[in-house]
């Protein structure tokens, strides 16, 4: 069940505000009554750095018998950044990879020139349900990489460093942040943490990367003497010093980056800087060349009457 939030896709702020815009995502229906929350792209903010969609999946409960089920689908230009604070997801692709992706840990696919992918839930697990809560990430490629290998990489929650000091720890998923690096290979600048702030502490907010934002993921979080809950996105001027403090015990999920090189178009799942790459990819799908996934028969036909959006 998704939450019940207001009706207002975002929500600007004065030019001295160090907050840019906040937005309130708006619940997605993937299938099957599955509901997101979805942050990017928004109403009046696409993308924050190289950053160009933000899914919340969950916080929900799934029932004896049933279970996620993101039927196999195709990316270009982009990778896909999936990482779970509990439950579990079985990823697999036209890679052959099967990985299940667990609490802490983090997958990052590349699609590049072209990947299909489904993500379900584990047999075990659906027939006894249980907790699902995470966010998936895109990330736009640089326009060098748009159509390298598709690949992947699966890193374990053990191998991401993890921060700690005075009521706060933090676990550095993508780039680096808090004096620390994560091991994972990205394509351009950028960083991603997931952060726990316990009541009443404080954490100043680097300037490293123009682009900024930070999603409440659970608790609730004060900036510029402003009180946001739970489920908001709020985004940063750039370069603009801010502190972030916690009244109550909050969990935060911080990322940011350099603006991309250009913009780009947006299709259903392909992202692309050029319109005609994403016919080709909407051709390709039709015609089921992105290669098949070992054990999986379903089809998702081509959303033909979705725009191809340019962002920014």
């Amino acid at each position: 069940m998704a939450w019940e939030l207001p009706d207002e896709p975002f929500q600007d702020r004065e030019p001295g505000s160090p907050i840019e815009t906040v937005v309130v995502p708006r619940s997605r229906d993937l299938g099957d009554d599955f509901h997101v929350l979805r942050a990017l792209p928004s109403a009046r903010r696409r993308m924050v750095g190289p950053f160009i969609f933000f899914d919340q999946m969950g916080p929900t409960t799934l029932a004896p018998g049933k279970g996620l089920d993101v039927r196999p689908h195709p990316h270009i230009g982009l990778a896909t950044v999936t990482y779970l604070f509990s439950g579990e997801i079985l990823h697999r692709d036209t890679l052959g990879n099967v990985q299940r992706i667990r609490p802490g840990a983090v997958n990052w696919m590349t699609a590049g020139r072209g990947i299909a992918h489904s993500e379900r839930s584990p047999p075990g697990l659906r027939a006894s349900g249980g907790p699902l809560f995470g966010i998936q990430l895109w990330v736009a490629l640089p326009k060098a990489l748009e159509e390298c290998a598709p690949s992947f990489v699966h890193t374990g929650a053990s191998e991401l460093p993890r921060v700690s000091d005075a009521g706060l720890e933090a676990r550095v998923i993508l780039g680096a942040q808090f004096g620390a690096r994560s091991p994972v290979k990205t394509a351009s600048e950028m960083f991603y943490a997931d952060v726990r702030m316990d009541a009443g502490t404080s954490l100043p907010l680097e300037c490293v990367h123009e682009e900024r934002a930070a999603f409440v993921a659970e608790g609730a979080i004060e900036v510029d003497g402003e009180s946001f809950p739970q489920g908001r996105f709020i985004v940063f001027r750039p370069r603009a010093e801010l502190t972030l403090k916690a009244r109550v015990p909050a969990r935060l999920m911080l990322l940011g980056g350099e603006p991309l090189d250009g913009p780009r178009h947006i299709y259903w799942n392909f992202v692309s800087s050029a319109k005609e790459r994403i016919e080709q990819a909407k051709a390709d799908w039709r015609a089921q060349r992105f290669g098949a996934i070992s054990e999986e028969h379903d089809f998702i036909p081509l959303p033909d009457e979705a725009p191809v959006a340019k962002y920014p």
